[in-house]
């Protein structure tokens, strides 16, 4: 902020306060400019509010100006102008009164405030309807500073009066400041809407300027009507709002109507006359400005997923404009898919195929995809589809070649055994591609119809040549190819498929391409029978409609039709910062028929938001391949013989990396198959987890943690998991319970860990026996071992979890207590503990408190022994109890206590010794958990 030299702001001084009218408007128009570039007048406060006392319009705007501005950084000189708006919220002229009311509510300043409730409540009640619509407006700009005051002064049954005015525009505003009001509270019932009031809100809707509608039009949206008849009745009178000229007034009402149509029976006359009347306006409001087009647009994209009736007839007006903008053209193209029907598919191909010979790379690409979906949405297509891309592949442009062999990947997913023939024109191609996505769709389609291809394995070895400057899609691709070929001739390829095997497993250092292999080898070795079934199984035929927006969520979006969630797709609490709760909309159950709508306000109350850290996982990172695991049901091969490995099928896809490789009973395979450096055993493996008896002592009873939620319904499409940890005889498991909140059933249950402090890793595959039916639960207990990797987590003991199933991958984070990797071996020598317990630096040690336990030392010390903690010896130091305790991590960390107990003082002092401090505060927590559980 610049200063104005002192000559001017002494000249602008004497200004305002000569006695000539002109000047000092002239003066307060200088001061105004120069506030506007950034110089600081505030040095001329007092003379400026002198400036108030005036009957002009023009000067006193200027003044309120002012005012505005520098209120927050002068406090005490605003509170002079107080007099003069309580004296202007008097004043004879309406216009003045009003000016007075909106400046007082943007002086947010705390010690003004209380001096204006009473001018606010009489303009609130003023005679004049402009007064009253600004007053209304005020009264949440005074809630936003100061909630409380407005609550005690009655402003807000004030407010609902207004709703019943005469004058439709302070209905608006008065709707417009209780619903701002309400979206900070979300508890307060601030908007209890009647039919009574709805009926006011509907005759105000007519005569109101456009915000005011779109202020009326958001507010219906949020009312629930009682039956059928009256959603009908609703619906009537919001209608003739479809023709107005604001797009935004246009969006609002199809918002309500798109909400209350749920509730009327389809066979109604007025629901088809409903739909045929919503079409016009979409359709409208494209030939808007594109930018306007593309919001449009993404609505549009909404509403023909929730009813694409509506629109069924209106392919045309989607077709690709030459000089639409890109962003307008994709959002267009996704439409034109969604739309496609076996009455214009015809038409749709054609245009689909000029669009692929355009110049825009991207649009391009687009248009091929969509050729593509077209073939898979509608079958009777699906022959002029293929043939379709095989004119475009014979244009030999690279992107669009690569595409092309991308989406006819997908079509012979969906149509096994039909369209195999164009397979030699494909491989026509391979020199050409260069994009990662485009090579792993044509290795699938080699490795899975390899038997046709007389030279699978030439063209397989090409790949391989540079394997490691491939990407891992591209990699992961190759192995699993390879290996399809190898089952299928096995004779020819055996050098090629060890080749890979060892790239994969010894040459990588990417866990997902090393497990895989790991996998393939140990299959291909033990058992090919079962190698056959699993790698070479019936692959499940791809749906229609892969990007469909989730049920619940698109209820969700249909109810913000018109904002910026509705752009974003995305549901406004992903996106909306700050303290503002933000609501969870849902549409209304249908009343009329016997179809329910599964609300996504099932989330269980007493979720733990607050200490779940958040898990964002990269695109390919360990958990995203879990996608590509074909995790087919246990496959049971015939009997292994008695040296071999004893773990049966379900270690096929469960364990670390030192399972795979090897334990203690693992009988190297023939040399024919492995190279010679992978035959020496690596650690015990999992031979433990299968030997429970070994474990030290009898059934420990460790506190187990009542079960949370860990994954609530509405982040994982109808997928709710609730779970806690056990520790039982030296095992760990995940108690887990699934339920289904969804509509559709849930199949195909797998889970992966992303690395962790402590390399937890499920033990076996997750075992979901039936499928999991809507409203079913499930209650599972998963084994867990330590073997697998390790990375150092923030916080520590914060566990990543990727759950898949059926309908798409969900991520989850939750802390796992530290007591669970307590082992049962954790006693130490009394001597090794006293020279450790001096060994270890001072600075390692860590003091604690642990208040309000009233256990003697006795139970203290057999309340920690059922959970691992050991008590090495005990002393008496001045009527103090001392108890010295040892436990051992999982990683074969030891942890040192000394635990201070003073009979009758509920208050415990905990000192803890460790080698590596970041533990202390965790096994503290556990201390704290299992002392007072």
């Amino acid at each position: 902020m610049t200063v104005p030299e002192l000559g001017e702001i002494f000249e602008l001084k004497a200004e305002l306060n000569s006695d000539k009218k002109e000047k000092k408007k002239e003066a307060v128009k200088k001061v105004i400019a120069s506030m506007t570039v950034g110089k600081d007048v505030s040095a001329l406060f007092p003379d400026v509010v002198n400036c108030m006392q005036t009957d002009n319009l023009e000067l006193k705007k200027l003044v309120y100006l002012y005012l505005m501005n520098y209120a927050k950084s002068q406090p005490d000189m605003a509170i002079m102008a107080v007099n003069t708006f309580v004296k202007d919220c008097e004043d004879p002229n309406p216009l003045i009164r009003a000016l007075a009311v909106r400046t007082m509510g943007c002086i947010r300043v705390d010690k003004i405030t209380e001096y204006l409730c009473e001018p606010l409540r009489k303009c609130l009640k003023d005679e004049d309807p402009y007064v009253r619509k600004t007053a209304a407006v005020c009264v949440a700009k005074l809630h936003d500073i100061n909630a409380q005051l407005v609550e005690d002064q009655g402003f807000l049954d004030t407010l609902k009066d207004l709703i019943s005015d005469s004058n439709p525009m302070v209905v608006a505003n008065a709707v417009a400041a209780l619903s701002e009001i309400a979206e900070s509270h979300p508890s307060s019932n601030l908007l209890d809407l009647n039919p009574q009031s709805i009926n006011k809100l509907l005759t105000a809707l007519n005569e109101c300027t456009e915000w005011g509608q779109i202020f009326i039009l958001d507010c219906l949206a949020n009312y629930t009507p009682k039956d059928d008849r009256e959603a009908q009745s609703i619906c009537e009178r919001v209608t003739p709002r479809l023709s107005h000229a604001n797009s935004a007034v246009v969006l609002s009402a199809v918002k309500v109507l798109m909400k209350f149509m749920e509730m009327l029976s389809k066979d109604l006359d007025y629901y088809g006359t409903l739909l045929k009347k919503l079409a016009p306006p979409l359709v409208t409001l494209l030939s808007a400005e594109p930018e306007l087009q593309y919001v449009a647009l993404r609505n549009i994209n909404l509403i023909v997923q929730k009813r694409p009736e509506i629109l069924k007839h209106e392919m045309k007006v989607f077709f690709v404009k030459y000089n639409d903008p890109i962003y307008v053209k994709l959002e267009k193209l996704d439409i034109m898919i969604r739309l496609a029907s076996q009455a214009n598919i015809a038409q749709v191909l054609a245009e689909l195929k000029e669009y692929a010979t355009e110049v825009d790379v991207d649009f391009v690409r687009k248009a091929v995809r969509a050729i593509g979906r077209c073939a898979i949405k509608v079958e009777q297509s699906a022959e002029r589809c293929v043939s379709t891309l095989l004119d475009l592949i014979q244009t030999k442009v690279n992107y669009v070649v690569q595409e092309a062999i991308v989406v006819i990947k997908d079509i012979f997913r969906k149509y096994p055994n039909k369209y195999e023939s164009v397979i030699a024109t494909l491989c026509e191609n391979l020199d050409s591609l260069d994009e990662p996505e485009a090579r792993a769709a044509m290795i699938w389609i080699v490795g899975e119809y390899a038997e046709r291809i007389d030279n699978a394995d030439e063209l397989l070895e090409s790949f391989l040549e540079g394997f490691h400057d491939e990407s891992t899609q591209v990699q992961l691709q190759l192995l699993t190819a390879i290996v399809k070929l190898f089952l299928k001739k096995p004779t020819e390829t055996q050098e090629l498929v060890q080749q890979v095997l060892s790239l994969a497993t010894q040459d990588s250092d990417n866990p997902d391409l090393r497990d895989r292999g790991y996998i393939y080898w140990r299959l291909l070795s033990t058992d090919p029978v079962a190698a056959k079934e699993v790698v070479l199984a019936e692959k499940p035929l791809i749906s229609e409609e892969t990007d469909l927006i989730e049920p619940t969520l698109l209820d969700e979006l249909i109810c913000y039709i018109g904002t910026l969630a509705s752009v974003y797709h995305k549901p406004p609490s992903a996106f909306v910062e700050g303290g503002r709760g933000v609501v969870h909309k849902s549409l209304p159950p249908r009343t009329a028929s016997s179809e329910s709508t599964e609300s996504p306000e099932t989330a269980p109350a007493g979720a733990p938001s607050g200490e779940q850290p958040d898990v964002i996982p990269a695109q390919g990172d360990l958990l995203g391949d879990l996608l590509n695991l074909d995790l087919g049901p246990p496959v049971s091969g015939p009997p292994l013989t008695t040296s071999s490995v004893q773990m049966g099928a379900v270690d096929l896809l469960g364990g670390g990396l030192d399972s795979l490789i090897g334990g203690p009973n693992f009988v190297t395979p023939p040399a024919a198959t492995v190279p010679a450096n992978l035959g020496a055993p690596m650690g015990s493996g999992l031979s433990d987890l299968f030997d429970l008896t070994s474990g030290v002592g009898t059934l420990s009873g460790s506190y187990v943690a009542p079960k949370a939620i860990w994954l609530p319904a509405m982040k994982a499409k109808g997928l709710e998991i609730l779970g806690t940890f056990t520790r039982q005889v030296g095992s760990i498991s995940m108690d887990l319970q699934l339920t289904n909140k969804a509509l559709q059933v849930m199949t195909d249950f797998a889970i992966q860990f992303n690395r962790n402090s402590f390399g937890l890793a499920p033990a076996a595959p997750l075992q979901v026996h039936a499928p999991l039916s809507p409203n079913q639960t499930v209650e599972i207990s998963l084994p867990l071992n330590t073997v697998g990797s390790v990375m150092k987590m923030e916080p520590l003991n914060n566990l990543q979890v990727a759950v898949k199933n059926n309908i798409d991958v969900f991520y989850f984070s939750t802390l796992y207590p530290l007591h669970i990797l307590f082992v049962e071996d954790g006693k130490m020598d009394r001597q090794i503990f006293l020279a450790t317990w001096k060994d270890i630096p001072n600075e390692n040690e860590a003091q604690f408190q642990i208040r309000d336990c009233p256990l003697s030392a006795e139970a203290v010390s057999s309340r920690l022994q059922s959970s691992n903690i050991f008590t090495v010896a005990k002393r008496n130091v001045e009527g103090q109890d001392m108890l010295y305790q040892s436990l051992k991590l999982t990683n074969g960390i030891w942890v040192l206590a000394e635990l201070r107990i003073q009979p009758g003082n509920p208050n415990f002092m905990l000192s803890l010794k460790c080698r590596a401090p970041e533990v202390s505060q965790h096994v503290y927590q556990a201390y704290e958990t299992i002392l007072k559980n």
